[in-house]
């Protein structure tokens, strides 16, 4: 595993006083979909936007922290996991240096992804965090947010340590016709089911309608890349079922 880069203060007057009896029990990454570093640290760091993230991750591997861990960073926004809302209260946020799909979203350079791991690693050693817990800005808000998406190397983390991945699907599930639109019926209410064990937002009754589209593109940007669209193929579906029982600790991962 490489090093920690040493981080470079650049601190933010955008946090606050985390609330009293809440643990820090969650990681949630970013993409800064801006058309540079400096820009994006320049409006994390800017009072009048209100925003900020505890760390920022250069493509050139550079780390810059911006907020302490103890601070409560504005990263998360109006967003739910697992029966909590406000996950500003609970999380430490990293934003990791991309353009994003507004701008030209691209892979994520070797570099850039040895820091984040070592970061990673190194916030987990300080906090409680479970693996279920490391997730995507998307995972958390995604009718709002596509972060860091499909191009992110989530299995690489989870190879580290860092998360949860469900490996490699069997061929044999890409012989699963995929859920149709507005289809209902058990395999929509057991998809909709495991969903909801992994930790979305999402009604526990209901046809695959753009809700539901919704959240399975989100789980696919994060653990099943082969297609971000929203169709619940086999592939997605057997992988859901894999992250549901890892997160519930009754498998472990590939």
């Amino acid at each position: 595993m490489s090093p920690l880069p040493e981080p470079i203060d650049r601190p933010s007057p955008n946090h606050d006083a985390r609330p009293d009896g809440v643990p820090i029990d969650m990681l949630v990454l970013h993409y800064t979909g801006m058309k540079s570093g400096t820009e994006a640290i320049e409006r994390l760091c800017d009072p009048a936007a209100k925003v900020s993230s505890h760390y920022v991750v250069e493509e050139d591997g550079r780390i810059f922290a911006l907020v302490p861990e103890t601070r409560r960073a504005w990263h998360a926004g109006v967003s739910w996991w697992r029966g909590h809302v406000g996950l500003n209260d609970r999380s430490i946020g990293i934003e990791i240096v991309n353009p994003g799909h507004e701008w030209g979203y691209r892979g994520f350079s070797e570099a850039q992804v040895a820091a984040v791991i070592a970061l990673c690693r190194t916030i987990l050693a300080r906090h409680p965090i479970p693996p279920r817990n490391v997730v995507a800005h998307s995972d958390i808000a995604p009718s709002r947010k596509q972060d860091p998406g499909e191009l992110f190397p989530w299995a690489r983390l989870a190879a580290a340590g860092i998360g949860l991945w469900p490996g490699e699907a069997p061929a044999a599930v890409d012989e699963v016709p995929p859920i149709a639109p507005g289809e209902e019926g058990d395999g929509v209410r057991a998809l909709r089911a495991t969903l909801r064990r992994i930790g979305y937002q999402l009604a526990p009754v209901g046809p695959a309608d753009a809700a539901f589209a919704t959240v399975v593109t989100a789980f696919q940007r994060h653990w099943a890349p082969h297609r971000a669209d929203g169709v619940a193929d086999g592939r997605t579906r057997w992988a859901a079922g894999r992250v549901a029982a890892m997160a519930e600790g009754r498998i472990r991962g590939p």
